[in-house]
């Protein structure tokens, strides 16, 4: 009760600083507007297959966009969105290497072994190299395929590489966090290297680049060197907004007033990105690609908000199953859309590019079966009910089991201390530990007194394992249900126990000395070579378990470069 009292207090409160006046149900500043009647009609069909322009910012918090209510301009993302159709019911993955491995292969991460965690520098893993990508299906369907920014699904041999996954170009990071100038990457103390590649090749002349520049600039020369006759599919990952926080001085001026450090040098970072989208955009029209071409945006998790990033007012952040770890910025902008200025409320998921973006290639999918996403252009072009009615946010068995939960309290069927998330219709269920469960506002204040949200995630996780909301009313999660309606989350249950069946073991091998850039002329790189079977070992096993495998000659091998890695360490000292 006390609980509920402060929330409400809280509320109140925040109401008074203006925090709560952006409405949920309208949550474009920018009135939707009628299609204007001049436009010219569009054909049954595409005269021919769309250019496909698939935008993926890092780290970009729900809240930060102009359209959201944010105080930080993104004026070009506004008119894009204003002008296309917003995506309301958009969800992505928590964190970096589930989304991207979700967008490339419109699978579940259940279904490719990629459920827990991330993809680390040092592992030997990556994408399931017998998963059929999004940039294959495009290119079986007669389209050039160039991929510019972060990769980050693995990279242990050169099999794994976005040039032997489908893209015809390459230039950007294959690990996931970069400095943007100077392109090292540190995984952990002293294991720094070298991360900019272009195509299968270390791009070294390329360093004190800006990134964010550098390949909104590569994007306008691959459409400068292409014929605009010709299909052409460019995959934009940007790095931006993730850490480090770096951006030009002439943008971190312009939010000089913002009393967050880390607020201000983020809100540099989102409208450098604009504006290097803006540029990209510019390129579509002035090579004449605009008028047939498809541009989809996307944020891959939620903003990191001790980083800078809001989720406002959605509850968690990047790395939590909480709308505000999975709830994503979403629009698709092109002049081929039926009906075009509008807000969408379809239930979308990242998976859904997959299949999407294939069919309006006039790919076939006849051969790729088993997608867990499905086609929602009928959605997004002309305004027709998604065929999506349900989202697996994941089942992770090897994230650290709730203490309080048990099978008994998954009606026998479900062991609720297992990190899992499900959402089917308006129902949402997280069982385990789904992640650090608050609401932040915008950090604009240099100290915004923070102890009443603090208060209320702690007291609120205490001694739980089952939370159920009606996502329709309740979109801040704010009212856990779990008790008054057990038979929805019983149904629910049922329905990861029914997913859990499908899933395939957690690939998630420990980590490979030879993957030290010192041993690989100071950069990231492959490391294995192409007759190494995939090395990789069922995450259901615990980590002791797997340091006592049997001594062979790799293990002998792994001792004597940690040794020598030892003795190099001592050397710089």
């Amino acid at each position: 009760m006390a609980v509920y009292a402060l929330t409400g207090f809280s509320l109140v409160s925040l109401l008074s600083f203006g925090y709560l006046s952006w409405d949920w149900m309208k949550p474009s500043l920018v009135a939707d507007v009628a299609t204007d009647p001049m436009e010219k009609p569009l054909p049954p069909a595409f005269a021919r297959p769309p250019h496909i322009i698939f935008i993926l910012t890092d780290d970009q918090g729900y809240h930060d966009v102009g359209y959201h209510g944010s105080d930080i301009q993104t004026p070009t993302l506004d008119r894009l969105a204003a002008e296309g159709v917003k995506l309301e019911n958009y969800y992505i993955q928590p964190i970096c290497t589930p989304s991207r491995s979700q967008l490339i292969t419109g699978r579940y991460q259940i279904h490719t072994g990629l459920q827990h965690s991330i993809i680390r520098p040092r592992q030997p893993n990556c994408l399931p190299l017998d998963q059929v990508t999004l940039p294959q299906k495009l290119q079986e369907a007669g389209y050039s395929t160039h991929m510019v920014g972060k990769w980050h699904l693995g990279f242990y041999k050169k099999e794994c590489l976005p040039t032997r996954r489908g893209f015809d170009t390459f230039l950007g990071s294959l690990t996931g966090n970069v400095d943007y100038y100077t392109y090292d990457n540190c995984d952990g103390p002293g294991v720094c290297g070298y991360d900019l590649h272009e195509g299968e090749d270390v791009a070294w002349d390329q360093s004190g680049k800006y990134s964010t520049f550098l390949y909104a600039q590569r994007v306008s020369k691959i459409l400068a060197s292409h014929s605009p006759k010709e299909p052409i599919f460019i995959y934009v990952a940007f790095q931006a907004v993730h850490t480090p926080l770096q951006s030009p001085k002439e943008y971190i001026y312009r939010y000089r007033s913002m009393g967050n450090v880390a607020r201000r040098k983020y809100a540099a970072m989102v409208t450098c990105m604009d504006e290097a989208v803006k540029n990209i955009t510019w390129a579509l029209k002035k090579y004449g690609y605009y008028d047939n071409s498809v541009i989809v945006f996307s944020t891959d998790n939620g903003g990191q908000t001790f980083s800078g990033g809001s989720n406002w007012p959605l509850r968690g952040r990047k790395g939590t199953y909480w709308e505000g770890g999975v709830r994503g910025i979403g629009f698709v902008h092109s002049p081929l859309i039926k009906r075009k200025r509008r807000t969408s409320w379809a239930l979308v998921h990242i998976t859904d590019w997959y299949p999407t973006l294939v069919s309006l290639a006039r790919g076939n999918l006849s051969n790729v079966p088993g997608l867990d996403g499905y086609n929602v252009w009928p959605a997004i072009s002309e305004g027709k009910e998604s065929p999506r009615t349900e989202i697996l946010h994941n089942i992770d068995p090897l994230y650290n089991h709730a203490k309080y939960g048990s099978l008994e309290d998954g009606f026998g069927i479900w062991n609720t201390a297992v990190q899992a998330s499900i959402r089917v219709g308006e129902w949402k269920l997280l069982t385990g530990d789904p992640g650090y469960s608050d609401w932040i506002p915008p950090q604009t204040l240099t100290n915004f007194p923070g102890s009443w949200w603090n208060l209320e995630r702690l007291t609120d996780g205490l001694r739980k394992s089952v939370w159920l909301f009606n996502i329709t009313a309740d979109p801040y999660e704010r009212y856990d249900l779990s008790d008054q309606r057990p038979d929805v989350v019983r149904t629910l249950l049922m329905r990861l126990v029914h997913y859990n069946r499908t899933a395939i073991p957690v690939r998630y091998p420990a980590e490979n000395p030879r993957a030290h850039p010192d041993f690989n002329g100071g950069a990231w790189g492959p490391w294995a070579s192409e007759d190494d079977g995939e090395e990789w070992e069922d995450g259901r096993e615990s980590l002791k378990s797997r340091n006592k495998k049997k001594k062979c000659k790799i293990c002998k091998l792994r001792s004597f470069f940690r040794k020598l890695n030892t003795r190099l360490m001592s050397n710089r000292i």
